[in-house]
């Protein structure tokens, strides 16, 4: 074994980059460019790498693909792993996610086993499966696969839907209709819905046309305004888009993001108006006369709002930042009338839940109930009130899970989807007359095994003594010797939750006695807007501190020690890896980051940039400056120190993080002094991560991923059983 400073470099990489058949890396120029802010000079020595269009650019991108794709490919273990997921991928059981109820009929999106990408289908019932009904498949639509739904929104009366589409990634989507019955596409077809502040689309209530969110067309804006500006339109079927008519957001923000809401029976209709990725809204309601009326302010700290059949129900994070509950009635819809039904307590009242459809409130009314998502510092459960704020107690759910979706039926009756750690995905049936919870058909079942699997909540001190809570998943009677190959991640940005997920990926991990620890961060929403506001803008360096103080628990704790530790996240998760993986290099053994932010000073320049400063900071701001350039990665990497073994993935038509950031961080890491391997593997028919991915693809990412931590980290692969699962069946939950 050749030994490289702190930690021994695995003989595999090293060994396969001294054969002729392992393309060399790309010579990578230095061309300096001096920028000044508030008086500070700052060099940049790969502006040049910016420009995706560039020959130089292609051609030094293709040179890091086939370097690092040929070192990869040929691990012992890149075909055991790729040959694990695709048969994982087979046995897995159907699932089902985004439902929504129209009517009596069902709709949700579907993945199927050996599909590339997932489908809208209706279901009579959520205990008939034989009942599906297929109305949109993208694979029947392209060939390649690499078109994918954005979001679906079914018509009032459930006869049509209209359905957002995007392809390789961009996430730039064109709205189709189809006709639910038949799954025919309507000659309708309406462009710019979506694209990097998002889209959404609501129905009016004859049926005949919809409201959207529409971006500038050509000729409307300046080429460097054309995914900014987002207003709301509107479009009658069977009418040319060019005779579609304004509606609204004339005065919204320049990085408005918008989501569009309706009430049951389509009457009142919602635009919730986010200023950029910070977590400032303000709403809008449409009244039954046509009117629209601004009934909260970005100041009014007004976080989600959900439509009853008489009334708005809002979360206000207002001198509150666990959340209170408002009710207001829609006949005098101005926030200055809402009534406080249930005040701040203990626990975190979720504001949203992701969709395809967007940010929705994960509080819903019914009839004469309010079910309301509260947040236990990661794991959820179901508090019930009626719609005067009287606590009526939970609806019964998995211990340490999470309540990825409330759904209403008749009455006050809902459907309810529960994950957690060790069981997969169901959807149950709660009825509130019996206090009985029933699980439906619509469920998952593991094709491996979990039974010898524990996850365990410890507590990190950070660098201030906040408590920062770690969840690690280890196989039962684990040794804490320090000796365990071990996976940290963690993500911390955005109010965004570390929640209980099922994974089946990991059991050979496990089973060769690694070791997988989620930290949940400050920046994230698990104990509420305070919790978030400690790691944005001036405090971002509170989620390093963190993430750091985590992987030192770890080691502190007799879980692995730093040969042994590997880290990885993605997105703002990957501006995590870099600025730890710079700031604490002793630390960590190897790294994957996939589509990070790495160069803080310049990433406002790209169009979702300018969306995260209301996250993230601006460099205008002096202080805000001060505290980007202290922790951006790429301005912290220095020669002569032996960084971790790191792999970088990235999807070319990524929209949300230009592949610029890891171009640069790769080469600079590159050229510092004798250094473990910097690997750089691209995507080309790929967005940010996998979203919009074929199944395939993703499966290649993944490979990738999991290969290069077990050769770093010096995992043996052990093959776990697999059981083929043929439907959605019982998980044995009750």
């Amino acid at each position: 074994m050749r030994w490289l400073g702190l930690f021994p470099f695995l003989l595999s990489l090293p060994t396969l980059a001294g054969q002729a058949t392992i393309p060399p890396l790309p010579a990578t120029p230095k061309h300096p460019v001096v920028d000044e802010y508030h008086g500070v000079a700052i060099t940049d020595n790969y502006r040049w790498l910016e420009d995706g269009k560039s020959p130089e650019v292609i051609a030094w991108t293709e040179a890091e693909n086939q370097h690092s794709r040929a070192l990869l490919d040929a691990l012992p273990v890149h075909a055991a792993i790729g040959r694990f997921l695709k048969q994982l991928d087979e046995a897995s059981s159907p699932s089902f996610y985004d439902l929504a109820l129209c009517g009596e009929t069902l709709f949700a999106m579907n993945w199927q086993p050996q599909k590339q990408q997932p489908m809208l289908v209706t279901l009579a019932s959520p205990d008939d499966l034989a009942s599906k009904h297929v109305v949109v498949d993208t694979t029947e639509l392209d060939p390649s696969n690499s078109t994918a739904i954005q979001f679906f929104v079914p018509s009032v009366d459930c006869s049509k839907v209209a359905v957002s589409l995007a392809q390789g990634g961009t996430e730039s989507g064109t709205v189709r209709v189809y006709d639910v019955a038949t799954g025919q596409a309507l000659p309708d077809v309406v462009p710019r819905v979506t694209a990097l502040g998002g889209g959404s689309l609501a129905w009016d209530t004859d049926n005949r046309g919809f409201y959207y969110t529409r971006y500038p067309h050509e000729g409307e804006r300046p080429p460097a305004d054309m995914n900014f500006y987002v207003q709301l339109y509107f479009h009658k079927l069977g009418t040319p888009t060019s005779e579609d008519h304004y509606v609204l957001g004339k005065d919204f923000p320049r990085i408005a993001e918008v989501t569009l809401s309706a009430s049951r029976d389509g009457r009142y209709l919602l635009a919730t108006v986010e200023n950029g990725d910070g977590g400032e809204y303000e709403h809008f309601l449409r009244g039954t006369d046509g009117q629209w009326t601004r009934i909260t302010e970005f100041s009014d700290g007004i976080k989600s709002v959900a439509l009853g059949d008489d009334a708005l129900y809002m979360l206000s994070r207002d001198h509150a930042p666990r959340g209170k509950l408002l009710r207001l009635e829609l006949v005098t819809p101005t926030v200055k009338n809402a009534k406080t039904i249930v005040p701040e307590s203990q626990a975190v009242i979720d504001d949203f839940r992701f969709s395809l459809a967007g940010a929705e409130p994960s509080f819903v009314p019914t009839r004469t109930r309010l079910y309301v998502t509260e947040l236990l510092g990661g794991p959820s459960e179901i508090r019930i009130f009626d719609h005067e704020g009287h606590d009526l107690g939970t609806v019964p759910s998995e211990a340490v899970s999470t309540i990825t979706q409330i759904l209403p039926l008749r009455g006050d009756e809902i459907l309810f989807g529960n994950v957690s750690y060790v069981d997969p995905m169901a959807w149950f049936r709660y009825a509130p007359a019996s206090k009985k919870v029933s699980i439906t058909a619509v469920r998952e079942s593991s094709p491996v095994s979990r039974e010898d699997v524990e996850v365990v909540r410890e507590f990190a001190p950070s660098a201030d003594g906040t408590k920062v809570p770690v969840s690690i998943f280890r196989r039962k009677g684990t040794a804490l010797d320090g000796r365990n190959p071990a996976i940290l991640t963690g993500y911390g940005g955005f109010g965004i939750s570390q929640t209980p997920d099922f994974d089946p990926r990991i059991r050979p991990w496990l089973d060769a006695g690694g070791v997988l620890a989620i930290a949940s961060l400050r920046g994230g929403g698990e104990f509420g807007e305070a919790w978030h506001q400690m790691g944005m803008l001036t405090h971002k360096q509170n989620v390093f501190n963190d993430f750091i103080a985590s992987g030192e628990h770890l080691i502190k704790a007799g879980y692995t020690n730093p040969s042994k530790l590997g880290i990885e996240g993605g997105s703002n998760g990957g501006l995590l890896m870099g600025a730890v993986l710079t700031q604490r290099p002793d630390l960590f053994r190897a790294v994957v980051s996939v589509a990070g932010l790495y160069d803080m000073l310049r990433s406002e320049t790209t169009e979702n940039g300018q969306y995260n400063t209301t996250e993230y900071g601006s460099v205008k701001d002096p202080d805000e400056f001060k505290a980007l350039y202290q922790y951006s990665p790429y301005h912290h990497v220095r020669d002569g120190v032996r960084y971790p073994s790191i792999l970088f993935l990235v999807g070319e038509n990524d929209p949300r993080v230009d592949p610029w950031h890891t171009r640069k961080f790769a080469a600079a890491l590159q050229a510092t002094g004798p250094k473990n391997p910097v690997l750089v593997i691209s995507f080309s028919n790929a967005g940010h991560g996998s979203i919009g991915s074929a199944e395939d693809q993703q499966i290649s990412m993944s490979t990738y991923r999991w290969e290069f931590l077990y050769d770093q980290l010096g995992v043996p692969w052990v093959t776990p059983a697999i059981s083929k699962q043929t439907g959605a069946v019982g998980s044995g939950r009750p």
